[in-house]
């Protein structure tokens, strides 16, 4: 038996470091050739590292959030044959990392003059694992230990098992008076125990526990109701639901919503954001819709009202070049391009994310409909390609029903404007001097204030209006 010792690998374009945001495997796992290891994330996308040979999984080399440079140690296995390194004890750091991840490393042997190699290319995106199990069904072993960016991911710091607080009337428990703990002793349970007793407004406090330890199960919790908790909790004068809570959890900010958060404080720090919000009828240009939509039903995709504002965007960026642009600030320079690379902000389960739609002036409504679906369905499912998610010139964005009346987008660093759309509402209106019932929605839109003058953002802005107002305008050329 031998030690094969994984490098990070070289994900290209000059990527010195990325930043470990899930681990799939544990000491102690056996692995095949192919299998996942490790996601891994660069300041574009999230990348999945296979392993290029069977074994068994000795040490991991840092722990979930930990950011480590290419090249570096990034898991050893133990294969059969002399692998590419002599047996050695995990360095100081895979251990922290390890213990840091929830894991206890493995300890090996000394060693001396470890040649290593790098993992396999990593791929992008979601995938299944050779034995068809989900990424999503590999993170579910976080209950054995590991660390993973899951919904229970974070350290649980919960106290919600203290007792009632002195102000508050006593509970009544109807456990056995040994099950009540001293002042101070905090009550074993997991944390799916834990947040299905806050649930139920039961102080742990006061369940029995049956398991190793006096260590609390769903069943426990089960007996406790059983028992009749809640009435006893009404008998107090007090329903489950004005419990005291107390409370508090701690979750690590990595991955993609830690890049979210660079971006964010990079953006809002660096521009001088300058609103402008303008409401527009879109009574005409909805009715057009519904009748589009109407005769091409089951020959074409449905259209919503993203490709009409994309389509008077588009047009509206010829006469104000200024706008469709990407601002070095660093060296001073201001880039204006012909085409429009065209950031359509989706939300994901794991935040917000902004692919690209290339050269949105060369769609139709039809092809940009079915472009913008297709990239805001690849950001879900977490297979965007890297050059999917970069690259783009002015960006969308849109809440839909969600939108509310007014909002103050922030813009995609280093671009110089975002558009942005609020939900459509019906509104009386005065027209011809008579009250009449029209669909209004507002345009909340935000520019770099350094090199897009405010003048010249409104007039863009109305000139998009006008398109949307009329929409006959938007295909002629």
């Amino acid at each position: 038996m031998g030690i094969h010792t994984i490098k990070m690998p070289d994900i290209g374009e000059g990527i010195a470091e990325v930043e470990l945001v899930e681990w799939h495997v544990k000491p102690g796992d056996t692995v095949v050739e192919d299998q996942l290891l490790a996601d891994v994330m660069t300041d574009k996308a999230t990348v999945q590292v296979p392993s290029p040979v069977d074994g068994k999984v000795v040490s991991l080399g840092g722990a979930v959030g930990e950011v480590m440079a290419v090249g570096s140690e990034l898991i050893r296995l133990e294969v059969e044959g002399a692998g590419n390194a002599t047996a050695a004890r995990p360095s100081g750091r895979a251990s922290a990392g390890a213990a840091a991840a929830g894991v206890q490393a493995t300890g090996t042997p000394a060693t001396t003059g470890d040649t290593v190699s790098p993992a396999a290319m990593p791929a992008v995106g979601r995938g299944q694992t050779p034995e068809g199990r989900s990424s999503h069904a590999s993170s579910s072993r976080s209950a054995t230990g590991i660390a993973v960016a899951t919904d229970t991911a974070g350290k649980d710091v919960s106290k919600q098992a203290d007792a009632p607080s002195r102000d508050s009337p006593p509970f009544k428990p109807v456990t056995p008076a040994g099950a009540v703990r001293k002042p101070g002793e905090r009550p074993l349970a997991s944390p799916a125990v834990r947040k299905r007793a806050w649930d139920l407004g039961i102080p742990l406090q006061y369940v029995a526990g049956t398991g190793a330890a006096g260590r609390i199960s769903h069943a426990d919790l089960d007996a406790y109701v059983a028992q009749g908790a809640n009435a006893a909790a009404a008998s107090s004068g007090r329903g489950a639901a004005y419990l005291p809570r107390e409370g508090e959890k701690q979750i690590p900010v990595i991955g993609l919503r830690r890049k979210i958060a660079q971006k964010m404080q990079e953006s809002k720090r660096r521009i001088p954001h300058f609103t402008y919000v303008e409401e527009v009828d879109v009574t005409e240009l909805e009715a057009l819709r519904e009748r589009l939509n109407a005769q091409w039903a089951g020959q074409r995709g449905k259209l919503t009202i993203l490709p009409f504002l994309a389509r008077a965007m588009v047009l509206a960026v010829r006469e104000f070049p200024q706008i469709n642009a990407r601002f070095d600030d660093d060296n001073g320079v201001v880039t204006h391009y012909d085409a429009v690379h065209m950031g359509i902000a989706a939300q994901t389960d794991a935040g917000l994310m902004v692919p690209v739609m290339r050269h949105a002036e060369a769609h139709d409504l039809w092809s940009c409909a079915a472009e913008i679906k297709r990239l805001a369905d690849a950001a879900r499912n977490g297979n965007a390609a890297r050059d999917e998610l970069s690259g783009s010139t002015i960006t969308l964005t849109s809440l839909g029903p969600l939108g509310g009346i007014v909002s103050t987008p922030v813009i995609n660093h280093p671009e110089v404007g975002i558009v942005g759309v609020n939900r459509i509402v019906e509104r009386p209106v005065i027209l011809n001097g008579a009250v009449v019932a029209r669909k209004i929605m507002n345009l909340s839109s935000s520019f770099d204030h350094r090199v897009v003058d405010g003048m010249h953002a409104a007039e863009f802005i109305q000139r998009i209006r006008g398109y949307l107002e009329c929409p006959a305008m938007l295909f002629i050329e």
